[in-house]
């Protein structure tokens, strides 16, 4: 019953939460989990994950995005998993850039957002929200009833396909939910042939190796400039 899933989401809406109960109840129906995180220059989420009981990596990607380190290095992750005999690897992203989607067509794509934002913010999201099977509200207790209808709705409009789950990250309420959905998805029993459901933003202007200098003339690469006339960017 092999499995990846990725968790979601920008940063501090309550990833790591959802994973601290997620993993106890994965393991109380007999499923053995491995994580790992991704972030950038460092992660204070390592006591969190040791306290789980479970094999675990971090990876921290230093100058490249967190979200192309972590795609460069999915079929390594896989093989890790393997060796750990693990039956499900839970990949929590840095939760950066929010235009990048690193969910692929055989992982779980888990988007967790913070309900106390606004209605808007989730459209900002882009494909991590409208390509997600699971999106889960975190901060429940901070909304009224009505708010969360009304986000529910929004969010459905958006990715009428994913199942929504609010979850309480502080008691673990909506967790066991989450935990059965998951069960229930289709297993991946070989990685192979996977593909990103979603293209990756363009990363190879001069900025991206390295160049300081700013102005058109130090400006090499995929470079966007804003048409200021329409305030549209091209």
């Amino acid at each position: 019953m092999n499995r990846m899933i990725m968790i979601l989401g920008a940063a501090s809406v309550g990833k790591t939460s959802v994973i601290r109960w997620l993993v106890p109840y994965l393991k109380e129906n007999r499923i053995k989990p491995c994580l790992c995180k991704i972030d950038c220059l460092y992660t204070n989420d390592s006591e969190t994950y040791r306290n789980l009981n479970v094999p675990y990596v971090v990876g921290l990607s230093g100058d490249i995005c967190p979200d192309h380190f972590l795609v460069s290095n999915l079929c390594e992750l896989w093989d890790w998993k393997e060796k750990q005999q693990c039956d499900s690897l839970i990949i929590e992203t840095a939760g950066l850039c929010s235009r990048c989607c690193p969910a692929t067509e055989h992982t779980l794509s888990v988007c967790v957002l913070d309900a106390t934002a606004s209605t808007h913010s989730a459209k900002k999201l882009g494909p991590m929200v409208t390509l997600s099977d699971f999106i889960v509200l975190t901060k429940i207790d901070m909304v009224s009833q009505a708010e969360r209808e009304i986000l529910i709705h929004s969010l459905s409009q958006l990715n009428q396909g994913a199942k929504i789950f609010p979850v309480d990250g502080l008691v673990g309420y909506g967790v066991e939910s989450l935990g059965h959905a998951i069960l229930s998805a289709p297993p991946v029993d070989v990685y192979d042939g996977d593909m990103l459901r979603h293209t990756m933003p363009s990363g190879v202007c001069s900025y991206c190796i390295g160049e300081k200098r700013v102005g058109s003339a130090f400006q090499q690469g995929v470079v966007g400039k804003i048409h200021f006339e329409s305030g549209v960017s091209s």
